[in-house]
């Protein structure tokens, strides 16, 4: 017999089960409430309990470890689809909050194809589960439930899913709208002033592809300068970012504050109305608020918190809890924001849609 080596002899070092489970959960968790870029791998494998190199032998770097994370929430929400019941839909939105932000916000980060490749995915799952009806509702499920990642509203979880399921029945009892009448606003050609122009430029790319996608060589190309020429106008990016959402609020306050005394009606019109024009602007609100610097996200914020208030205080029905209220606001808010931003609906069916998604208040 021969005799086998040292190396030959040496014990076999096999990995605990459910080790990439528990990784991906955590950086899943951590993504959505750091942010991808505020988050290391160093960080991520203590918090799992491992070393830094042994997070390296299950993926290969953080972009790979954003894919897989992003890829296993699509896999529980294209399950829960399926499985047909709105008990399992509702109980994946509660168990798993992160998972608006991590399609929303951080897929955005991915490389295009592998982008395009997950949203086919789940284009497919929703056609599927909607049969040829009501698509556009299922879309505005998707948006309400996925709302719960935006704020941290504890409720029972019987209650939670009444109010869930609430919003699902009257979200798909929306009748279908057919093609859009209203074509979605035409941006002008550019302002003539280049600050404008960058603001209005920069809206438009931080919304589409995420703050950290896009150079100062590409705002500049947009408004027909050099990128180093941007800080000419503005000292940061993070600057040029506080300008964005600062025009945003001021548009907010023109156009919809003023309605909110109106009753619930009119005001989620006239917020319908604002998502489909200013749908740039809202898009870099909920995605990008966190990459502003301190000062700024404080102004972005407390705006962001006084605004839910005014909303939560035209919207409560009687003798609801506030907390209730403002899982309620928040969906709506998501859902006039989402449908807005597709394209697919018109002014009508957005307002429509957000309506139903805030239920019966006060009126």
């Amino acid at each position: 017999m021969v005799e086998q080596s040292p190396v030959e002899r040496r014990p076999v070092v096999r990995r605990p089960p459910g080790r990439r489970a528990r990784i991906l959960a955590v950086a899943a968790a951590r993504f959505h409430r750091d942010g991808y870029h505020r988050v290391s791998m160093a960080e991520l494998a203590a918090e799992v309990g491992i070393t830094a190199p042994a997070l390296y032998r299950h993926f290969r770097g953080k972009p790979e470890l954003l894919r897989c994370a992003v890829e296993s929430g699509l896999d529980a929400l294209c399950a829960a689809l399926a499985a047909g019941g709105a008990a399992e839909l509702a109980g994946l939105a509660l168990e798993r909050r992160e998972l608006g932000t991590l399609w929303q916000r951080d897929a955005r980060l991915l490389p295009p194809a592998q982008r395009a490749a997950l949203r086919r995915r789940l284009r497919t799952a929703v056609r599927e589960v909607a049969a040829g009806e009501g698509e556009l509702s299922w879309w505005a499920v998707l948006s309400a439930y996925g709302s719960l990642g935006h704020h941290g509203v504890v409720l029972p979880r019987r209650r939670y899913l009444e109010l869930l399921l609430g919003m699902r029945e009257r979200l798909l009892a929306v009748p279908e709208f057919g093609p859009v009448a209203d074509p979605l606003p035409v941006v002008a050609p550019g302002p003539a002033d280049r600050r404008e122009a960058l603001v209005v430029a920069a809206a438009r790319l931080f919304h589409r592809h995420g703050f950290d996608n896009v150079s100062t060589e590409r705002l500049g190309a947009a408004v027909g300068i050099a990128g180093p020429s941007v800080y000419k106008h503005f000292g940061t990016k993070s600057a040029l970012l506080a300008a964005v959402l600062d025009r945003g609020r001021e548009q907010l306050r023109r156009d919809v504050l003023p309605v909110l005394g109106a009753g619930p009606g009119p005001a989620v019109a006239a917020f319908a109305d604002f998502a489909r024009r200013e749908r740039d602007y809202l898009g870099v609100m909920l995605s990008e608020t966190g990459r502003l610097a301190p000062g700024e996200r404080r102004a972005a914020v407390d705006f962001r918190r006084g605004f839910l208030r005014d909303w939560v205080e035209l919207a409560a029905a009687a003798g609801e809890p506030a907390a209730e209220t403002r899982v309620r606001v928040h969906a709506m808010i998501a859902v006039a924001i989402d449908t807005a931003r597709s394209g697919a609906g018109s002014s009508a069916a957005v307002a429509a849609h957000a309506a139903a998604a805030l239920g019966p208040g006060r009126g």
